[in-house]
């Protein structure tokens, strides 16, 4: 005998960030919603991201922040749900937050908080939560979904795909939502590591190696990309907030450009130490404005030249320098892989997406939210905001299109 599927008026396809969240949403509009993941416990990114505290949006949160093909089509989304639309919604599960660097905003109960306070608005609108499922099928015919999974059929007249990137394999990522797309018809941009360390071989990698553990502040370039942060030396190449958001800007190839003054003048700098320390060396004297390792090594490579008292070199010389340690020119051989991304770069293609409603261009009833769609954010919170304003919008015209 044939088993009857379940239904319900929408299937969401993981268990991560958007996922719950378009549950929790749909729901409170009277949807029926059942959510379906692989894994054996929901929301791991979440768990584990800000060291477990949860860097769960950003208060300076806009579209500029986001790369994609089409760099306006996260406009509607995020502004029609924002930050202070999650923390409302905090705020009456009792959570409060603390504000970082840069309008990163930190929850004070930790990840696992965050995580309780989806499950507990999701259970509260009636929506199913199953874990450990795989899904065999997929179809679409009489503008139902029906799907074949490990617990039996179900079918919806919504399929809500949330299953995410590629970022972080070992807590389950996979290339679900892409191969998902590309049998309904859409373009997929290649999915690429993002906010991820860079690596380099050979002789640059012994000795970046040697520096492991130096972290510097300093402006970091690559393609369009440019950010004020902090670069941490790694035992395989360059890590730390800078690079990891000049990451998602840098192609296979390209140089990035390093400004170890930080986006000051470098030039006043120099000048500076040679009025205040004249007869020390230029290694030394840049003690006071790089690490001692770092000045060691750029001496010991030949970046900086052998100059025993500073009171002996001219502006020009100074200036000169200046110029090079403002713009330390390297080429990275890759970067550390998905292991490490915190996010993909890429993905379902928003030109066969709704800008307002996330919901396909080609097959109606199919949405695209989360980290799955061509939208990437900067590191600090900006991914998170935009799997609650994607997820927001694709619950919104759940609603509407029973209308």
């Amino acid at each position: 005998m044939t088993q009857k599927p379940e239904t319900y008026d929408a299937i969401v396809l993981g268990a991560g960030a958007a996922g719950l969240f378009y549950a929790g949403q749909a729901g409170a509009m009277g949807l029926s919603v059942q959510v379906l993941d692989h894994s054996g416990k929901p929301a791991e990114k979440i768990r584990i991201s800000g060291g477990g505290r949860c860097n769960f949006t950003n208060l300076g949160t806009k579209a500029s922040n986001f790369l994609s093909r089409n760099p306006h089509f996260a406009k509607s989304a995020l502004a029609r749900y924002t930050p202070s639309d999650f923390l409302a919604l905090m705020e009456r599960h009792g959570l409060s937050w603390q504000e970082k660097t840069l309008g990163q905003l930190f929850c004070d109960q930790k990840s696992g908080a965050i995580i309780q306070m989806l499950l507990d608005e999701m259970k509260a609108m009636g929506a199913v939560l199953k874990l450990g499922i795989e899904i065999i099928a997929v179809r679409h015919t009489d503008s139902v979904f029906h799907l074949d999974t490990s617990q039996g059929p179900v079918k919806a007249q919504r399929l809500i795909v949330a299953t995410g990137g590629l970022s972080i394999p070992k807590i389950g990522a996979s290339s679900f939502a892409y191969d998902l797309a590309r049998h309904f018809g859409h373009e997929v941009i290649t999915p690429e590591p993002a906010l991820v360390p860079l690596t380099f071989e050979g002789q640059i990698k012994e000795q970046f190696a040697s520096l492991s553990g130096v972290a510097t502040q300093v402006v970091a370039r690559a393609g369009e990309g440019r950010f004020e942060e902090a670069m941490l030396f790694t035992h395989r190449g360059l890590s730390g907030p800078s690079i990891l958001q000049i990451s998602s800007y840098w192609s296979a190839g390209e140089e990035i450009s390093i400004d170890l003054f930080a986006g000051r003048s470098g030039a006043e700098a120099l000048k500076a130490l040679k009025r205040d320390m004249p007869m020390k060396s230029l290694t030394k004297a840049l003690e006071a404005v790089l690490p001692k390792r770092l000045t060691e090594h750029l001496a010991g490579t030949g970046l900086l030249p052998d100059w025993p008292r500073l009171a002996d070199v001219s502006h020009a010389d100074l200036e000169a320098l200046a110029t090079t340690l403002s713009d330390w020119r390297l080429k990275p051989s890759g970067t550390e892989g998905w292991r490490t991304a915190e996010v993909t770069r890429g993905g379902v293609d928003t030109d066969g997406l709704s800008s307002k409603t996330m919901e396909s261009r080609k097959v109606p009833g199919l949405y695209f939210i989360g980290e799955c769609v061509d939208v990437t954010g900067w590191l600090g919170g900006y991914n998170f905001q935009w799997a609650w304003a994607s997820a927001y919008a694709a619950a919104q015209a759940s609603f509407e299109s029973q209308f």
